[in-house]
């Protein structure tokens, strides 16, 4: 979609005459070919949807130098890329990121970001997300106002607590950690976030998380059964239910070889993005207008303090939010 790109790149991104521009892709690595073939499938599509994109770019931006490159794929969400992709990273302004694994809690973006590039990180971007009055195509004016808002009560807050109809009910402190908005406005240098964009978040702090957290069919990708993560004092420590999903995450986030820093409890997010619908795709779900997410591993790249491999992020439909025990969402309508 020609407009989208060239909306990313002008809005989005600010990009100025003469600025160096970088588009990042990943592709399916060895052991992704003995996976599901739609998998395959979609990584397949996403890494020509980044060529596509940067053809359109380089075509349109003729006084700007514009690249692209791509890397076989992580296999993660949070692990560190080839370090030739974080090298070439540190030499341009704008960097437009579609991979099939995020490179937003990576040390390479966050030494790219500290050298002043702008990046926009789009893992699991899917076509229609692009098309006229698709989730990247809304009012970023309004998302960042209430976004901003959020942030402002995360930052003034020091107790969460979050319920969902579903059963989650989790607590844990913010004291001292700044609200962030992830807006969609990427113009300053050092700037970056998601597209689409749409969201308030923090840190919570490490060693406070108690209780259960319940994601519903429908709310991950693959996700055919509830999944049940049980925390305490701010790690996980046991996953009940899940399917063929919660099995994989026992072994991958308790197994014998698991880091510790995977089980972190590591981000608390609220959607402001009224035009997201797609339950089970992150990028979108976690974005959408009213829902709470909550990550697991990383957040030394967002104001904590634990470096992992590994940050994904769950979706609560309908949550209760809770700051200081006052209620400030209902059914995932703000209150305030």
């Amino acid at each position: 979609n020609k407009p989208a790109v060239l909306r990313m790149l002008t809005v989005n991104m600010g990009l100025k005459e003469g600025e160096k521009v970088l588009f990042v892709g990943d592709v399916p690595n060895l052991q992704d070919w003995y996976g599901g073939y739609d998998v395959i499938s979609d990584m397949a599509l996403r890494v020509l949807m980044v060529r596509q994109a940067y053809d359109i770019a380089k075509q349109t931006f003729t006084k700007n130098q514009v690249d692209f490159l791509v890397y076989p794929a992580t296999g993660a969400h949070g692990k560190e890329p080839p370090s030739g992709v974080a090298e070439r990273m540190l030499d341009y302004d704008v960097i437009i990121i579609i991979t099939s694994y995020s490179l937003s809690h990576t040390n390479a973006r966050s030494n790219a970001c500290a050298k002043g590039a702008r990046i926009a990180s789009c893992a699991n971007l899917d076509l229609d997300m692009l098309y006229p009055q698709g989730v990247v195509d809304t009012d970023y004016f309004a998302i960042q106002a209430k976004s901003k808002h959020i942030a402002n009560l995360l930052t003034e807050a020091k107790e969460v607590r979050v319920t969902t109809p579903q059963g989650t009910d989790i607590s844990f402190s913010v004291e001292g950690r700044q609200g962030y908005s992830d807006d969609g406005f990427y113009t300053e240098p050092g700037a970056w976030g998601n597209l689409p964009a749409g969201e308030a978040y923090t840190a919570p702090l490490e060693g406070t998380g108690e209780g259960k957290i319940v994601v519903p069919v429908g709310w991950a990708y693959g996700l055919t059964e509830d999944i049940v993560f049980y925390m305490e004092k701010g790690e996980l420590q046991r996953i009940e239910g899940g399917g063929e999903l919660g099995d994989f995450y026992r072994n991958f986030l308790l197994g014998p070889d698991s880091p510790r820093s995977r089980r972190n409890l590591a981000e608390l997010g609220i959607g402001t993005n009224n035009k997201a619908k797609k339950a089970d795709n992150v990028l979108e779900a976690e974005k959408i207008d009213g829902t709470v997410h909550i990550a697991f591993g990383d957040n030394a790249h967002m104001g904590g303090v634990v470096e992992s491999d590994f940050h994904e992020d769950f979706v609560l439909p309908q949550p209760d939010l809770y700051l200081d025990s006052k209620l400030v969402m209902k059914a995932g309508q703000l209150l305030v």
